[in-house]
């Protein structure tokens, strides 16, 4: 490589360099940028990456050569020449790796000098800074790193990190063509990097991405890096042998026993007994937990293949995933396995029979269909409304949706305007949400009678218990006069004369002014991967029902005297979609 010495001409091509982050930093938001760096980037996908990823960076690394130099730069860039810096370990690092140097030889320092935004907000300009002295052995790193920009990114930081939400994220940016490509946690800050290499068409000159999350997020960060290795194994149409379809048929094929490895976990109640920084070892767990040691050894081995705990030479520690499996987490997922290694693994066994007849293999193996077989058994009963609040995450956006911050904000001087009908709206769990973040707001809440007695406790465990009302009943009994209807996941129970036989319904009982919002998870038209499709299969297997696409909703809310105003996403694949009665033609209201 030929050696490039640090003259004028590179030390302003540096300067170019900064002084184009930091316009880019000043210009660019989450829901402009995300589609540049990710081609094809719209819809659902769009608005949940932009929703949680707030711009924060733009990173790019110079070769100043002396401190006194790099604060020239930055005040003709217009920074803060005075930006504290600090050593950077992570590209430090990289760079020595890259170019087999010894990190000693590389001074590197980090520095965050602030950039605002359009709007006000709060940035920065990541500036990594490798002194170069002039005719020194570095130059020929210097040369080659502002050639190929590796460490050029831009980076988002994720608000209100949660497991499943990081996982989600990183899962829509691999769907677009970004790939993993390296993170770490710094114990120091208190928080998580995940890197990502950005798609080779990304329509700007920044070729990685960064997420960064607040706090200790190791068990996603070692699921990503562990993904970040596979683009380093041979693909399977390149290998010498057909063992790799093989393999991969055989993960598949033994994906039920993941779902009894997960629901014995739960029942037998381990995450309980175990702590997310601390290890144990198996025989005190066994002990713990009254099972035999050897065999818990088996199982825990499994479940840390799977994530749920973590194998450390001390023992095993739970992970973030295997915690939402505890009893006394908020919106533990406890009981959705014990409901999925249960009567639903059990109704999945009679599969072949809902494909072939198109009737529910849950009535075949059980004897009677879904909802009157857990009428009749209270355990039964209570678990599965406790499932279903198990997903409560995805209702969290909703109290912001408009229509309901619309009916809250209504003028009046009563305690309370406006009322929310939530027709089969289970255990409360999503109307009590709703009244907690609108205490101006009332509620009435339609339900079958065992149902409206756990719904009863929860809102008066919550606070909201005086603004709501209870009714008993079925679809046929949807109270008139509410200002906001909510319909969640109750319309992918059943086939399609029922949905509109349910719309109507509610059409009926809705005043010309109200606003009817339906929660279901969407069918995507472009066959991408969703939890839909999965759930898909789950509804035909158990109560004979479907998920659907929006097109396919706004044909049953049409049939029912209904338009579809729009639709809009929430966490974990759902979707909120808002429909008013249609408006009646004047042809219409002559001939009446």
């Amino acid at each position: 490589m030929t050696t490039t010495l640090p003259d004028k001409t590179l030390l302003l091509d540096d300067i170019a360099d900064l002084r184009a982050a930091a316009r880019f930093v000043r210009e660019h938001d989450s829901v402009a940028l995300l589609p540049l760096l990710l081609p094809g980037l719209d819809g659902p996908d769009l608005r949940a990456l932009a929703g949680h990823c707030r711009f924060a960076h733009a990173g790019l690394l110079l070769f100043p050569p002396d401190p006194d130099s790099l604060r020239a730069q930055l005040a003709a860039c217009g920074l803060d020449a005075d930006t504290p810096s600090h050593p950077s370990v992570v590209v430090r690092d990289r760079l020595a790796r890259r170019h087999g140097r010894d990190p000693a030889e590389l001074d590197v320092r980090i520095l965050r000098p602030l950039v605002y935004g359009s709007a006000g907000q709060r940035r920065a300009v990541e500036v990594f800074a490798l002194t170069v002295p002039p005719r020194s052995g570095l130059e020929p790193i210097a040369a080659h790193e502002r050639t190929h920009r590796h460490e050029a990114h831009l980076a988002f930081e994720i608000e209100h990190p949660e497991p499943l939400a990081l996982r989600g994220l990183c899962a829509i940016l691999a769907r677009h063509g970004a790939r993993p490509d390296g993170g770490g946690y710094n114990p120091h800050e208190d928080g998580t990097v995940l890197y990502f290499t950005l798609p080779a068409d990304t329509a700007c000159g920044y070729g990685r991405l960064e997420l960064y999350a607040r706090g200790d997020h190791r068990d996603t960060l070692a699921a990503h890096l562990d993904h970040d290795q596979l683009y380093d194994r041979p693909r399977p149409d390149t290998r010498p042998d057909a063992r790799q379809p093989a393999e991969t048929l055989l993960h598949l094929l033994t994906g039920a026993w993941s779902t009894q490895a997960l629901a014995a976990f739960a029942r037998l109640g381990l995450p309980d007994a175990m702590d997310t920084r601390t290890a144990q070892r198996t025989e005190d767990l066994a002990r713990t937990t009254a099972t035999h040691p050897r065999s818990l050894a088996t199982l825990l081995h499994y479940l840390a293949m799977l994530g749920a705990v973590a194998g450390e030479q001390e023992g095993f520690r739970l992970t973030e995933l295997g915690a939402l499996l505890r009893a006394d987490t908020p919106g533990s997922m406890r009981p959705l396995a014990l409901m999925y290694g249960g009567p639903f693994y059990r109704s999945f066994g009679g599969l072949d029979h809902a494909v072939r007849t198109g009737r529910p293999a849950f009535d075949q193996i059980f004897g009677e269909n879904h909802f009157d077989h857990f009428a009749r058994d209270p355990r039964l009963a209570a678990l599965f409304d406790q499932s279903m609040a198990a997903s409560s995450r995805m209702f969290e956006p909703l109290p912001t949706h408009p229509v309901i911050t619309a009916a809250a904000q209504a003028p009046g001087t009563a305690p309370a305007t406006a009322t929310v009908v939530d027709v089969a709206g289970g255990n409360g769990e999503l109307l009590g949400l709703i009244l907690s973040a609108h205490p101006r707001l009332r509620g009435v809440l339609l339900e079958r009678p065992h149902a409206v007695e756990a719904a009863r406790r929860r809102l008066d465990a919550a606070g909201c218990g005086a603004r709501c009302a209870y009714r008993s009943g079925d679809f046929a009994d949807v109270p008139p006069g509410g200002d906001v209807y909510v319909l969640s996941r109750v319309l992918h129970d059943w086939d399609d004369d029922r949905c509109v036989e349910i719309l109507r319904h509610c059409a009926r009982a809705m005043p010309a002014h109200a606003d009817l919002l339906v929660v279901e998870r969407l069918l995507p038209v472009d066959g991408s991967p969703s939890l839909a499709t999965a759930w898909d299969l789950h509804m035909l297997c158990n109560v004979g029902g479907r998920e659907r696409s929006a097109d396919h909703y706004a044909r049953l809310l049409a049939d029912a005297g209904l338009e579809l105003v729009g639709h809009s996403p929430l966490p974990l694949d759902a979707h909120v979609l808002h429909a008013r009665r249609a408006a009646v033609p004047e042809t219409d209201i002559r001939r009446s």
